[in-house]
């Protein structure tokens, strides 16, 4: 399975199959049809402006919640968080308006930890091992985005 995996993403960007089943999982994600750390996160794109929507798995750890970058700095909805100030819509079952806020580099390596554990998917992309020390994670934390989840702002309009 890991081989089809990366095939899939080779060169860090969805082939058309695979932006194939991200659609259907970020449909199945946003109505509950998942485990329920699996969520569709929406964020504009910086283009286009138009609504990405983009299948995650959600980590918790020591009460928060936080979203991993499978792809690290090459994944497109990356780009297109920062370019939106981290204002997302989280959707499993209802809209959940938040907003990513980054993790600091030597913070990151319990969560990647966790979210290699929630996150199957995600492991074939991974330098590391899931069962691997944290030492090992923190190594590779620096290439690997990370955002907490926290409530979004109420709307100024």
């Amino acid at each position: 399975m890991g081989g089809v995996i990366t095939w899939m993403y080779r060169g860090g960007r969805p082939n058309r199959p695979a932006r194939m089943l991200n659609a259907l999982s970020a449909w199945q994600y946003g109505v509950g049809l998942a485990p329920r750390h699996w969520m569709t996160m929406e964020v504009p794109g910086r283009r286009t402006g138009r609504i990405v929507s983009v299948p995650i798995v959600v980590a918790d750890h020591d009460g928060e919640r936080y979203v991993v970058s499978m792809l690290g700095e090459r994944a497109n909805w990356v780009a297109n968080v920062r370019a939106a100030g981290g204002r997302v819509v989280l959707r499993r079952r209802r809209r959940e308006p938040v907003r990513l806020v980054e993790v600091p580099v030597a913070q990151r390596p319990p969560i990647l930890r966790r979210h290699l554990a929630l996150a199957p998917g995600a492991r074939p992309h991974a330098p590391v091992d899931r069962h691997a020390p944290l030492a090992d994670f923190a190594r590779v934390a620096a290439g690997i985005p990370v955002f907490r989840i926290v409530a979004a702002e109420p709307s100024t309009r």
